[in-house]
């Protein structure tokens, strides 16, 4: 094992796949026993793929792209490694001095894009990785730059890569946390500091599902660490809140106190489609989510049902007793776009 990752162990390693795993395996070993030889195999394989101007070389290929999310280019996979190998814990087995000078490579190669503002997704990312490094001049210069293309909705704020982009695209999701991260990622944070923040947040959670993810494994990962990381910053060590869901016909109560703040809770609204006010009292922070599942899937269906699609299935196994079936066929990486299509018992055909 040379220390670098594949998908399904085939063919050569690929960078990002190895600096996710790496990522991860940081971030569990405060929780989980991990080799710390494992995490020395990543590294090194990584730093021997690093050009003497501190670019890293994109090796390897993945199953599908999209896995990477806005890492598109040798800027953007540099500020990935970058930050990853600033994130991790330096007393891994691995030399301090060597881990470092690597980390000032990149971020010496890094600098030369600071200025360029014209990718989102970059500006982002970079931001956080400065941050990282706590060079707080270009932090803050890049924050600058960010706040000036915000898009704002009210109490609501997030980036996306340009202005038609869907508000749920996986990219738009991944851009903010990144923003977000770099606003949390400093020795001290004003009120106004969270404020901003805040904005964010709530944004962010507007695009979660019903199963508390995103649209992509990048873009959910990288919003669960921003959102976690707000939650350490406004954390309280005392107080408690109410939080009263009602309508004219429906009333729910969630306590959230210091023995329950950990519990997620949950209930359904049996009085729907209806008028529902949300209410918080207390001095504890707090998320509320509402998800419109049932709605959400019946609107898809109808919209599918003005194209009737015929989907040709090739019978390898003989079946006792075929029945009609619908097929669900979506985009692994951007799950609300889909199609429904019937099967019927004629479809079925040896070829």
């Amino acid at each position: 094992m040379d220390g670098s990752y594949s998908t399904f162990k085939k063919g050569e390693g690929n960078t990002w796949l190895t600096t996710f795993v790496l990522r991860t395996f940081g971030k569990a070993q405060r929780y989980i026993f991990i080799d710390p030889q494992k995490i020395q195999n990543s590294k090194q394989w990584l730093i021997r793929h690093q050009r003497p101007d501190g670019l890293y070389e994109s090796r390897g290929k993945l199953f599908n792209n999209r896995m990477k999310g806005g890492v598109s280019d040798g800027v953007t996979i540099t500020a990935y490694i970058t930050a990853s190998l600033l994130e991790l814990n330096t007393s891994v087995m691995v030399s301090t001095v060597y881990v470092v000078k690597n980390k000032l490579k990149g971020l010496s190669y890094l600098k030369r894009f600071v200025g360029d503002n014209r990718n989102t997704y970059t500006t982002a990312l970079l931001a956080y990785t400065f941050s990282l490094a706590k060079d707080k001049a270009t932090r803050d210069y890049l924050l600058k730059k960010l706040m000036g293309i915000g898009i704002s909705e009210g109490s609501r704020l997030h980036w996306s890569q340009s202005a038609s982009a869907d508000d749920s695209d996986s990219l738009a999701v991944e851009i903010s946390s990144y923003v977000l991260l770099a606003a949390l990622t400093a020795d001290s944070l004003t009120t106004a500091d969270l404020g901003f923040a805040n904005r964010i947040v709530s944004w962010l959670v507007k695009q979660q599902n019903a199963y508390g993810g995103f649209s992509s494994t990048q873009d959910t990962v990288v919003a669960l660490q921003a959102l976690s990381l707000y939650a350490t910053k406004v954390f309280s060590s005392d107080g408690s809140s109410t939080v009263t869901v009602q309508s004219a016909a429906d009333t729910h109560h969630f306590d959230v106190n210091q023995d329950n703040k950990l519990l997620y809770q949950e209930k359904q609204l049996q009085n729907v489609p209806a008028k529902y006010s949300i209410e918080a009292k207390g001095s504890a922070c707090v998320s509320v989510q509402v998800c419109d599942c049932d709605n959400i899937t019946i609107k898809s269906v109808q919209k599918d049902m003005l194209f009737r699609q015929t989907l040709r299935i090739k019978q390898i196994f003989s079946v006792k007793n075929l029945k009609p079936a619908v097929v669900k066929v979506y985009d692994y990486y951007q799950t609300s776009k889909f199609k429904l299509l019937s099967t019927y018992l004629y479809t079925f055909k040896s070829y």
